[in-house]
């Protein structure tokens, strides 16, 4: 039956399956999901397929490394539902979110690059009043620090409380200490904060930072950033080209 279906252009669950090292289940779970146009039914029940199905299938394949699976899918369902609009205002979203990673990335290597050594403080300064730290000590107090970023101490409390600054507490009188580690936190957040970002966008990057153990580390990983970045942009260009052949032969 498989070879008399093919050679009428017709096509079994298996037939697409093969070539993409897919189940035919999963050939099935695609068809119900609407990745696939809805196939049509021999006498005795068997779906068939058809070249159009695999070019379809092949579209969605190609769709889902730059967009991801869930909206691949829903690509794929609105055009095989006529609403050729939303599939590419779908596309647009992945676009724009592509544009805005890249904007993201741009803004940390702008704060990595802005940082400056944390250099030892020799003049003290309270957090309510005027103590001085230990000596040979590399620590600051919330007023010099605010003052070096043009900020309020408030602030740093704010942003103590996010997690993204985590200062020590003076023995004996409770002030906050900020070591170098958590000068470069705080100076990395007032740079994102000021490219727009919120705090809970911050707070991974400086998780990150941390586990790192410092700036110099983090440069495989903005390399690495940049690579799936144009990964995903030339993955793109991929799914358009099938998506664009696949809607010229649905007509």
């Amino acid at each position: 039956m498989g070879e008399n279906l093919q050679s009428r252009g017709r096509l079994r669950p298996v037939d697409l399956a093969r070539g993409h090292g897919l189940s035919t289940q999963a050939i099935r779970n695609y068809e119900e999901a609407g990745i696939l146009p809805v196939a049509e039914r021999t006498p005795h029940g068997y779906r068939t397929y058809t070249p159009l199905h695999a070019a379809a299938l092949r579209a969605f394949l190609a769709l889902v490394p730059g967009h991801g699976h869930q909206t691949a899918t829903s690509i794929m369902r609105a055009v095989h539902q006529d609403a050729a609009d939303e599939a590419f205002r779908l596309i647009d979203e992945s676009h724009a979110q592509l544009l805005d990673d890249h904007r993201t990335l741009q803004a940390v290597e702008r704060a990595l690059r802005d940082l400056e050594p944390t250099a030892t403080r020799s003049e003290p300064d309270a957090e309510p009043a005027s103590p001085s730290p230990l000596s040979g000590s590399a620590d600051t107090f919330i007023g010099p620090l605010a003052d070096r970023l043009d900020i309020r101490p408030a602030t740093l409390r704010k942003w103590e409380r996010a997690g993204l600054v985590r200062p020590r507490r003076a023995p004996g009188t409770g002030y906050r200490l900020y070591g170098e580690a958590d000068v470069r936190d705080a100076q990395l957040t007032h740079q994102l904060r000021r490219g727009g970002y919120l705090l809970e966008q911050i707070a991974p990057l400086i998780t990150q930072v941390r586990a790192a153990g410092g700036l110099e580390p983090l440069e495989a990983a903005l390399h690495d950033w940049h690579g799936r970045l144009s990964a995903r942009g030339r993955a793109m260009l991929t799914g358009a080209a099938e998506l664009e052949t696949y809607l010229r032969e649905r007509g």
